[in-house]
């Protein structure tokens, strides 16, 4: 029999797919294939479609881009779903015992599904090469600015050590050159093209005029105290003396002591919310100063629903974003609740006294003098928010 006898012979007997969708067509040699980026590619005899369909769910991804998969290896490898999921229950433990803050898990989240749309979710991270990394930064630096960017590199880097670190995978992943993070030229160049992180007072004043009674008090804790989103939405009733116009509460992401003046606007305000706080649907949230109209933290991590993943909930700066954007404030890139601090450490600094508005704000002092310091007077924390005030609202008392 002539061999084009053969194949004739052959292709009458090509067998039918196994299910409607299945990837791979039957070719006349007796394999099962697949036309990639316009070459034929082959994995698999015609008897064994299951163990075809394997293989090329393990090559598709190199030959959909043009790249040599590397040598079947039959070892169970660490993909990279595996190592984002690792690395998120990691960081939610420490979440849950107060070792880490919702916003710093929020980041860490949203660079775990940035690695899984990009790398793809079955890759194995041993396979992983300095061009991989090459062609995210070039993502990167179409979809983040400078400073973004920086901060989206630093994570990467650290989620991909965690996996040498923890012996998922046996030598530490390589980079190459072409990952590095911004210079510090380039940070400063889109510093100046983004222009101030600021609030005018006048936008300040019609933040809070038009503020519901919880927004305006949150508001007032930001500009008086320089206090964030996470910080607001931790805050206790039981670090606020309201009778003499304290607040003693440690900053939640560096466990750094803070103790801060209260203006007279911020204590009736705190006292209105807290007089009027919803009932807390958790009992670990009783003492609060501030629940969603639901009972919930402002900021808080849950479950997804119907999936086992945490999401990081923050109403806040939703509604914050919000009133700026009814009140026309939010034509500049980057405002929202968080530029409150901004705006307390650029106006404290007029006070001239800098380590009294690092304390307040809460700033690791690594200083040879912060070792040695052991406190600040209360007149030089009042000099700075009355600094704040006076800017605020005039000399109005």
């Amino acid at each position: 029999m002539s061999d084009s006898t053969t194949r004739v012979s052959r292709s009458k007997q090509k067998p039918d797919k196994p299910y409607a969708g299945f990837p791979l067509f039957p070719h006349a040699t007796g394999r099962w294939a697949k036309k990639i980026r316009g070459k034929l590619h082959y994995f698999g005899k015609w008897d064994d479609p299951q163990a075809a369909l394997d293989r090329f769910n393990r090559e598709w991804p190199y030959l959909s881009e043009g790249r040599t998969p590397p040598p079947s290896d039959t070892r169970a490898g660490v993909t990279v779903r595996d190592l984002v999921n690792a690395f998120l229950t990691s960081k939610a433990s420490k979440l849950n015992a107060g070792e880490l803050t919702e916003r710093t898990f929020r980041d860490y989240f949203r660079s775990c599904e940035m690695l899984i749309g990009f790398l793809r979710k079955d890759r194995r991270v041993d396979d992983l090469r300095p061009d991989d990394f090459e062609r995210l930064r070039s993502t990167m630096s179409e979809r983040f600015g400078p400073v973004a960017m920086r901060n989206e590199i630093t994570r990467v880097r650290m989620i991909l050590k965690f996996a040498f670190d923890q012996g998922l995978i046996d030598a530490p992943v390589r980079y190459g050159q072409s990952f590095d993070r911004p210079s510090a030229k380039a940070l400063r160049r889109s510093r100046n093209d983004a222009g101030p992180r600021m609030f005018e007072a006048e936008e300040v004043r019609r933040i809070l005029d038009a503020s519901d009674l919880v927004i305006r008090a949150m508001t007032l804790l930001g500009i008086n105290c320089g206090f964030g989103n996470t910080d607001v939405a931790s805050l206790p009733a039981s670090a606020v003396d309201l009778d003499a116009g304290w607040i003693e509460f440690p900053r939640p992401k560096t466990e750094i002591f803070r103790r801060a003046p209260l203006w007279p606007e911020t204590v009736a305000a705190l006292r209105t919310a807290i007089d009027e706080r919803p009932i807390a649907a958790s009992a670990d949230d009783d003492d609060l100063c501030f629940l969603t109209r639901t009972g919930q933290r402002w900021v808080r991590s849950q479950r997804k629903q119907g999936a086992d993943t945490i999401v990081i909930c923050d109403p806040l700066s939703q509604r914050f974003r919000r009133l700026l954007k009814s009140l026309k404030i939010n034509g500049r890139r980057g405002l929202g609740f968080y530029t409150l601090r901004h705006v307390f450490e650029t106006i404290g600094g007029e006070s001239r006294d800098q380590v009294a508005v690092n304390a307040i704000m809460g700033h690791v002092d690594a200083t040879m003098a912060g070792q040695y310091r052991e406190q600040i007077s209360d007149e030089r924390l009042r000099a700075v928010t009355d600094t704040v005030h006076r800017w605020l609202f005039g000399n109005k008392k």
